[in-house]
């Protein structure tokens, strides 16, 4: 299941490979039945962020591309730390920024040190530096990331009346703007399933995107994506969600304009007279939620805590974390766990009845 997002990705990372060492392709190459593309453009961007760091330093004085392994055996750790602060204090890179970073630069090392061979069967390093490098200690605990969470997803009432706000009311507020109510006619069906299915399923952004019409099993209310690392699954949708997105259908074809072979789920009218309807893109999906939920009051909404804000209410009625892990598609139960201490109201009830006053 290749789409256009998908190849794109791939291209822009083959030209970027051009600039990096042979022994980076090498690694990609090595990864690339485990990781997406745009997960290895993703690290082929650390890593040239990393590479351009040793020619501003000094460490290397030739291109980029020809800096050899050698060079980065012989890297100290102070000289590693020092890149580091760079990421934090020139960059202004977030600690788990920093972190994610360095976590590509100890895979990479890693194979180069353990899994990489010559033709003498002996390693590419035979010292590593990034296996002596610690992470930033992230400080924030889940309850705090929680507690900044749900100030900004859709929490009780809230859920359905944004989906509402998109369905009927957000028109209401625009019909003296004739080019914003036209806009909205245009796509209200369509504005409507995307976020009703978000908010039904928990989908990522690029999965969202990445949908075709034959991913969509109407009998079992499941879409098929690509996961992280290439892992295809069937996740399951709301009622609601599949409401929405029959009603879209219901306009796709003859609306949009959209050719025969043009398998995108979700659609973008096309731009000038000899445009083509095309692929809806993830920047067009964020700017329309952006939209909304400005509208709406709740500007910090994006598209993400959507996702968070499905997460949140399946925990709350069915409480199983092993479930809500496999639903959204995280590979650590960790992150999942981070759910579980938004709206603690038993916790909060329990310190509330400490205050009441005991019976004599």
């Amino acid at each position: 299941m290749v789409n256009q997002s998908q190849q794109n990705h791939y291209k822009k990372l083959q030209q970027l490979l051009t600039e990096l060492p042979w022994y980076v392709e090498e690694y990609i190459d090595h990864k690339r039945r485990k990781l997406s593309p745009a997960s290895l453009l993703n690290y082929a961007h650390d890593f040239k962020i990393f590479f351009n760091w040793i020619i501003t330093e000094n460490l290397y004085t030739g291109h980029m591309k020809d800096i050899p392994l050698d060079l980065i055996e012989k890297l100290t750790v102070q000289q590693v730390e020092s890149f580091l602060n760079a990421l934090k204090y020139e960059l202004h890179n977030k600690d788990i920024t920093v972190n994610r970073k360095l976590s590509a630069l100890k895979s990479l090392f890693n194979y180069l040190q353990n899994i990489a061979e010559t033709r003498d069967l002996e390693p590419y390093l035979s010292r590593n530096v990034m296996a002596k490098i610690e992470f930033n200690e992230l400080k924030e605990s889940m309850e705090t990331t929680a507690n900044k969470m749900e100030g900004k997803i859709l929490l009780g009432d809230e859920y359905e009346n944004f989906r509402r706000f998109i369905a009927m009311d957000y028109g209401e507020l625009v019909k003296d703007n004739k080019k914003l109510e036209n806009f909205y006619a245009m796509n209200q069906e369509r504005d409507t399933a995307i976020v009703s299915l978000i908010l039904g399923s928990g989908l990522r952004l690029s999965e969202l995107v990445n949908l075709d019409l034959d991913d969509i099993d109407f009998s079992k209310f499941t879409a098929r994506v690509m996961r992280k690392g290439n892992k295809e699954q069937y996740v399951f949708f709301s009622k609601i969600a599949m409401d929405d997105l029959q009603q879209y259908l219901k306009i796709r074809e003859k609306r949009y304009k959209v050719e025969s072979n043009n398998k995108a789920l979700f659609v973008a009218a096309a731009m000038g007279p000899k445009g083509k309807t095309r692929r809806l893109t993830p920047r067009s999906v964020e700017k329309m939620i952006e939209k909304y939920a400005k509208a709406f009051g709740k500007p910090s909404l994006s598209v993400h805590k959507l996702r968070h804000s499905f997460a949140t209410r399946y925990h709350s009625e069915i409480n199983d974390v092993p479930k809500l892990r496999r639903q959204l598609g995280h590979s650590s139960i960790q992150t999942t766990m981070i759910y579980t201490h938004i709206r603690n109201d038993d916790l909060k009830s329990a310190v509330d009845r400490m205050d009441m006053p005991k019976d004599e």
